[in-house]
This record gives structure tokens, C-alpha cells and sequence, in this order.
């Protein structure tokens, strides 16, 4: 990468990154205090090896990143088929194991899907602006979507596919959908969502559902867990109760405090001041996200951009949401936060992308 390129990077997306991850090392050393920090200990090498690989894909032309999508997308389907043949964990067969490390293909599967779906829309839009709003090209970036959607659905991760879909519905908004189709997505939504849940969603997901609208109908089996978050963040009040000091998380009450519910330990041993700087560090990241979009020097760029930015809205969203009893609860982690290998190693990966499309932005290039 050249001088001139370092000094456009938006730098202030890595340094947002790295102060949450520290924040997440912090709630998560108080976290695994039972279990004398093993799952901290690992994320902080995981978290080392994440800002390697960051820096790798920084200095790849993030071009030539778009160029290989279609393999790596390919591969990343058979792992997607692969996955499904392992041994269940927590009721889903998302991992594989490889001893040292759980590989979870879906997580990855994001950063190739936006790749391919931004070269997808690129070459369609070569044809014109307005390609994008025949219904022959529309089903087939349905399909590039729809494949790994429909195999995360059967692991079953429903919180992943969610992602894997707002991320391109915000790409092909942005690449110019026709405002009808936009309002015919809306209505089929409202139509089909009973619809789904009657007589398509397996009955553990009716159940999240259910408990998202009243936890008190079952608050010692499925509403326990949200019903325990919500004390949580409550009992925290405005400075915390200090690390190692927290009643739900250090007894025992809150669970998978580590990964889904760590939000909650954040407000519960750091309290209200820390917990809402967290979600200003994600608003930050977000804005400048989609800055990156707005400046990148092609379509491309700007399509990557702003399938990153979605793919952390709405993990932010969904996870501090089913924390505080806003939405049901998916599983899915907190960026840079929550406990997981994958996780932390895939949100770098996206942030490399994202400095690496802002580096190459056109104020950066000069004639000599």
C-alpha cells in the first residue's frame, strides 16, 4: 500500500474497532472468571491473529478480492453443505471442529457474498443503470443470496440468514432498485410473517417468539434467559457494579453471558455510561461505514461498503435489542465483543475491506 493510500484510509473505523474489542476483552475477563478466563485467554490471541490477517487484506487490492469471489464463494457453499452432515451443537450443526479452533463456514460465508453479490450488480449495471430493475437480473442476484440463506436456514441460524438479507436488500437499494419492488418486498412481508410462523418457523423459534413477547409466561424455562438480562442491565444503574462484582453474572444467572448476553455483563459491572458508549463507538462505525460507501472510487466499492455496514447494523441492533427484551433472541454475537474465533476474525477481515476501499478513494490519486 502507498504513502499516498495510508494517509486516506479512514483510520478512525480501526480505531473504533480495536476500542470495542478492548472493552469486549474487559467484560469478558470478568465473564470467564469461573472458568479462570480460558475463553479470554483465547480471544486474545484470536484477537491477534484477527488484526494479522486485517492487515493482509488491506494491502490485497480489494479488486482483486471481487475478481476471486466466485471460488471462494463456490467453496464456501460446498462448506455450507459440509457443515450439515457434523455433530449438533446447541441444537445446530454450524461448526466444524478442528480441534484447536470451531470454524463456523457461515460466519466467513458473509465476506464472499457480499464480494460476489458487488460483482454480481457491477456487471449487470454495465448493461445500464436501470438492468438492475429487470425481474431476470433480480432473480438472479435472489439466487446468488438465496443459496447460502437457505443452507444457514437448515443449520437452523436464523440470526445469520437475517443478516446475510439485510446486508443485500441495503446493497441493491443502494444500487438503484425501483421503489415498487421495494414496496412490493413490504407488503409481501407483512403477508407472509403469520404465515411463516403458523406453518413454517420449527417450534423452538415460535417459542423465542412467544417468550420475546411475554418472558414472565415461562420465566423459569425460555424467558429465564431474558428475564436474567434484563436484571442485569437494570441492577447496573449508571457507574456499574465493578468487575467481579455483578450478581447475575458472577452467580451464575446470566447464560451464554460470554457470547450472546455480554452486552448485559457491560451493563451490569460497567453500567449505563460505559454501555451507551459502546453504542455510540457502533454508531460511529456505522456513520463512517457508510461514508466509506459514499466516497469509494467505483460502484464496487460502494456496494462492499455498504454490505458491511449492513451486515453490522443489524448485528448491533438484533443483539443489544434481544438483550434489553426489545427483540427475540437469535444468537447472534455482538461485533468485536462477544466471545468466537470466526466472529472476531470475520469483523476484521470486513474492517480491512472497508480501510481498504476508503484508500483508494479518487482525492488520493494524483498525476505526476
Amino acid at each position: 500500500m502507498r504513502k499516498r493510500e495510508l494517509k486516506n484510509v479512514e483510520w478512525t473505523i480501526l480505531i473504533v474497532a480495536i476500542i470495542l474489542c478492548v472493552i469486549g476483552l474487559v467484560a469478558l475477563f470478568s465473564a470467564t472468571n469461573e472458568t479462570e478466563h480460558d475463553d479470554f485467554n483465547k480471544q486474545c490471541i484470536w484477537f491477534v491473529v484477527s488484526i494479522i490477517i486485517m492487515i493482509g487484506v488491506m494491502i490485497i487490492d480489494y479488486e482483486t478480492l471481487v475478481k476471486m469471489s466466485p471460488v471462494l464463494y463456490g467453496l464456501f457453499i460446498v462448506l455450507l453443505i459440509g457443515v450439515l452432515f457434523t455433530p449438533e451443537i446447541n441444537g445446530a450443526t454450524s461448526w466444524f471442529d478442528i480441534g484447536f479452533f470451531s470454524f463456523q463456514p457461515g460466519e466467513f460465508a458473509k465476506i464472499f457474498v457480499i464480494l460476489f453479490l458487488a460483482l454480481a450488480i457491477t456487471r449487470i449495471q454495465e448493461r445500464g443503470k436501470q438492468e438492475i430493475n429487470r425481474p431476470t437480473r433480480l432473480l438472479i442476484l435472489l439466487a446468488i443470496l438465496g443459496v447460502p440463506v437457505l443452507l444457514i436456514i437448515k443449520q437452523p441460524d436464523f440470526g445469520t440468514a437475517a443478516a446475510f438479507i439485510v446486508a443485500a436488500a441495503l446493497m441493491i437499494i443502494a444500487a438503484g432498485l425501483d421503489k415498487k419492488y421495494i414496496i412490493a418486498a413490504i407488503i409481501l412481508i407483512v403477508v407472509s410473517v403469520p404465515l411463516i410462523y403458523n406453518f413454517i418457523l420449527p417450534e423452538h423459534a415460535k417459542a423465542r417468539i412467544d417468550i420475546f413477547l411475554n418472558p414472565e409466561s415461562d420465566p423459569r424455562g425460555a424467558g429465564y434467559n431474558i428475564i436474567q438480562s434484563k436484571i442485569a442491565i437494570g441492577a447496573g444503574g449508571l457507574t456499574g457494579m465493578g468487575l467481579l462484582k455483578g450478581n447475575q453474572t458472577q452467580l451464575g444467572y446470566l447464560y451464554p453471558k460470554s457470547t450472546d448476553f455480554i452486552f448485559a455483563v457491560i451493563g451490569e459491572e460497567m453500567g449505563f455510561i460505559v454501555a451507551a458508549a459502546v453504542v455510540i463507538l457502533y454508531v460511529l462505525l456505522i456513520t463512517k461505514g457508510l461514508y466509506v460507501a459514499k466516497t469509494a472510487k467505483d460502484e464496487t466499492g460502494s456496494l462492499i461498503a455498504t454490505g458491511i455496514t449492513g451486515i453490522f447494523l443489524f448485528h448491533v441492533v438484533e443483539n443489544i435489542g434481544m438483550v434489553m427484551g426489545l427483540l427475540p433472541i437469535t444468537g447472534v454475537p455482538l461485533p468485536f465483543i462477544s466471545y468466537g474465533g470466526s466472529s472476531l476474525i470475520t469483523n476484521f477481515i470486513l474492517i480491512g475491506i472497508l480501510l481498504n476501499i476508503s484508500s483508494k478513494r479518487q482525492k488520493t490519486i494524483f498525476v505526476k
